[in-house]
């Protein structure tokens, strides 16, 4: 488990959901849920605030659980949100440009945690490579 790694993408995302959640059009405005104005309706800030907090939850969950187990379960719950967003963003979103913009980062944040989790640094010389060893 490459640790480092998986902290800096639980930072990245706690930060990210509470941007999200404090200002809900960071997200609406490139999954185009926004109106011609670039201004989305209260029901969908209202929808996106959740979102955001589900997300710097759990990004603070990877930064703040100890090595081993718990930061290994932080990140599957972070895999899964990610994932699971790129399915729900595949299925619903409008514009194909838009749409696959969006998967892909979804994705992209999960495979983070998934190298995270597969890989190790070296701690001193001669210590692992990517499935080297677990630290």
């Amino acid at each position: 488990m490459t640790v480092r790694l998986l902290r800096a993408v639980g930072a990245a995302t706690a930060v990210y959901g509470v941007a999200v959640a404090v200002l809900p059009d960071l997200l609406a405005r490139p999954s185009g849920l926004v109106d011609d104005d670039g201004r989305s309706e209260r029901a969908t800030r209202t929808s996106l605030r959740p979102l955001g907090w589900r997300e710097a939850a759990s990004g603070l969950a990877m930064v703040l659980a100890p090595e081993g187990p718990a930061l290994r379960t932080a990140a599957y719950l972070r895999i899964a949100a990610d994932f699971g967003d790129a399915a729900l963003l595949a299925a619903t979103l409008q514009g194909g440009e838009r749409k696959a913009k969006a998967v892909a980062v979804s994705l992209g944040w999960g495979a983070l945690s998934v190298v995270g989790l597969l890989g190790t640094m070296p701690s001193r010389p001669g210590g692992g490579g990517l499935l080297r060893g677990r630290r």
